[in-house]
């Protein structure tokens, strides 16, 4: 049996998750049936377009003395290397065909906004936001694809690594004293200025309307997973007991558990929210019951998971349908990208980045620890689909973390 490292991780249960409940309340209202069904037919028919592999990981379910692992490889989503592609690039869409019908051009979805017949008009409209980095990359992509354009607030953590990349879709950069909350306060005062259109996946007071958009444009990932899983979502045999995802500011985690707590009502998987120790929103927020900031610095290795507030809009859904947050070290986010890229047993080798191998690194840590692992009830018979969010969106970072570069642990080279 192979022996996985343990790394110390602290657990904070909710007490206000639903259990055993059907699908409802704000969820319900923000992630209901014709907000999917919208997201899915657009995303559907961009360029490039295709579900991202869920990977088997049975070498480490072995490992770990559980049924079965299952890692969503979301490195591989159209080339962003993220699952940001989804959400943020769909609220910029979704901004456009807004600001279009204001000037009486009416839409009938993305096929025509792709056909440049509006080129004049889009080129007028800017959209902007703030990130970590791999949202900024989804958005900028998008005003590329779509013809607006695009500016990008970094704050001083962002590395220039990923600056680049999102430099590199046509966006104009503008560095940000201070943290990720920090930009996200002068993007919103600088497009209130300009005239410019924000799309963040955090929400506030009087702005939910975009973050919803991009909650629902997650769905589809949770949507391509349950059309993966083994053996299909029809029988109880074939529901994923536990499903362990990423925090940061909440709208992964709330468009995914929420989707599936859509699907499958009282039967929704067990849901883990996975944060870094000086990065823990959602924990605090459990704890208090009610959105709570992270005081101080929470610059994080995990770097896309450094948010110190919870985002509202999300924890209205959260609040219902996430049981729990494990908090992380660094160190096991380091360590993991290692024995991904390792695989474990026979498992395919996966480059997974710093934020994207979170999950995974909070289920090794948690099955290590005899006292944790009966608390979440993991065991022989558990079905666990780990989000694995993001590949490696700083290749360098990444080179110096594994020792290889991403195409060499994919063999690409």
């Amino acid at each position: 049996m192979i022996k996985l490292p343990v790394f110390p991780c602290r657990h904070q249960a909710n007490g206000l998750a639903l259990k055993n409940a059907a699908f409802g309340g704000r969820a319900a209202e923000i992630l209901g049936a014709e907000a999917f069904a919208e997201a899915k037919r657009e995303i559907s028919v961009w360029p490039g377009y295709a579900p991202t592999p869920l990977l088997p990981l049975s070498g480490l379910a072995a490992a770990l003395s559980l049924g079965d692992v299952q890692y969503k490889d979301e490195g591989q989503r159209f080339g962003l290397k993220s699952f940001k592609a989804l959400g943020g690039a769909y609220a910029v869409l979704k901004v456009l065909r807004r600001e279009l019908a204001a000037r009486n051009i009416h839409i009938a979805g993305v096929t025509e906004l792709l056909s440049a017949d509006h080129q004049s008009v889009t080129s007028g409209i800017t959209v902007c936001c703030a990130t970590d980095g791999n949202h900024g990359r989804s958005v900028a992509w998008a005003a590329q694809m779509f013809g607006c354009g695009c500016i990008v607030y970094l704050h001083e953590g962002v590395s220039e690594g990923r600056a680049n990349e999102i430099a590199a879709y046509g966006a104009r950069i503008r560095r940000v004293a201070g943290s990720y909350d920090d930009s996200v306060e002068v993007a919103a005062d600088e497009a209130g200025e300009h005239g410019w259109f924000v799309v963040s996946d955090t929400s506030w007071e009087g702005y939910e309307e975009v973050p919803a958009w991009v909650m629902q444009g997650y769905m589809v990932m949770a949507d391509e997973i349950a059309g993966q899983w083994p053996g299909g979502l029809e029988s109880p045999g074939g529901v994923p007991s536990h499903l362990f995802i990423q925090g940061g500011v909440g709208g992964l985690a709330g468009g995914v558990a929420g989707q599936f707590w859509r699907l499958l009502g009282a039967a929704r998987p067990r849901t883990v929210v996975v944060e870094p120790e000086r990065a823990d929103c959602i924990a605090r927020t459990m704890q208090a019951g009610e959105p709570t900031m992270v005081p101080g610095d929470v610059e994080t290795f995990m770097a896309c998971l450094a948010g110190a507030n919870i985002s509202p809009l999300a924890w209205q859904i959260l609040r219902d349908c996430a049981d729990e947050t494990l908090i992380i070290p660094d160190v096991a986010a380091e360590e993991t990208m290692r024995i991904l890229a390792a695989g474990v047993g026979e498992d395919r080798p996966i480059v997974a980045g710093e934020s994207g191998c979170a999950a995974t690194a909070a289920l090794i840590s948690a099955c290590g620890d005899d006292v944790l692992r009966e608390t979440l009830g993991l065991d022989k018979d558990s079905r666990v689909l780990v989000i694995g969010s993001e590949g490696a969106t700083d290749a360098e970072i990444y080179r110096q973390v594994v020792g290889r570069t991403p195409e060499q642990v994919t063999g690409a080279i």
